[in-house]
């Protein structure tokens, strides 16, 4: 499929993935952009194509051009927008650095997901839990030395959302079909 320009003043490019008149769409938010995520990373794949296998549209993206994060989150509040737009029910995904990413876009959008899943939140994004205004769900790899997902697993604890620790290092080598599982199975519930 040919590349989408998602709207804003930012160069942001998203493949859509699945069935463009399916009813519900995930958008994924890739890992940091500077140590190579893009909307190609195996995981953000993965988690596309157990979605789609259940009937779910994928909209994974590209940031545009590094912003300290801060227009990385507003990427992902315009692909939310766009894909809001075409779709009946939007969720929202992310890895990494996109996971924090996520948890901030989900509170930070005029309209909210109607649910967010992530993988290996980093600390900084515990912050963002109490804004999250819809199901959420927090998966970290307990062997994970490269981000510390703990802080965020207790306050989503707190919280009430779901938490699911995996056998697994940041980069889940090896588990890809089992986050794969995880996440499109939080979806299925609730969509």
């Amino acid at each position: 499929m040919d590349a989408i320009a998602v709207p804003g003043a930012r160069d942001v490019r998203a493949t859509l993935d699945g069935d463009e008149d399916a009813d519900a769409v995930v958008v994924a938010c890739p890992p940091h952009p500077q140590y190579g995520g893009s909307r190609t990373d195996q995981r953000l794949r993965a988690v596309s194509d157990a979605l789609v296998d259940r009937g779910f549209a994928c909209l994974r993206f590209d940031y545009g051009p590094w912003d300290d994060g801060r227009g990385e989150r507003r990427d992902a509040v315009n692909a939310l927008a766009w894909a809001d737009e075409r779709f009946a029910a939007v969720g929202l995904f992310g890895y990494s650095f996109g996971a924090g990413i996520a948890l901030r876009a989900a509170g930070d959008a005029d309209l909210s997901p109607a649910a967010v899943s992530v993988l290996a939140p980093p600390a900084d994004a515990v912050d963002a839990l109490d804004g999250v205004p819809c199901p959420a769900q927090i998966i970290y790899g307990e062997r994970d030395d490269t981000v510390d997902s703990t802080t965020v697993a207790q306050r989503a604890r707190e919280l009430g959302m779901q938490v699911r620790e995996l056998p697994a290092d940041h980069h889940f080598v090896g588990q890809t079909d089992r986050v794969a599982t995880v996440v499109a199975d939080f979806f299925d519930d609730l969509f």
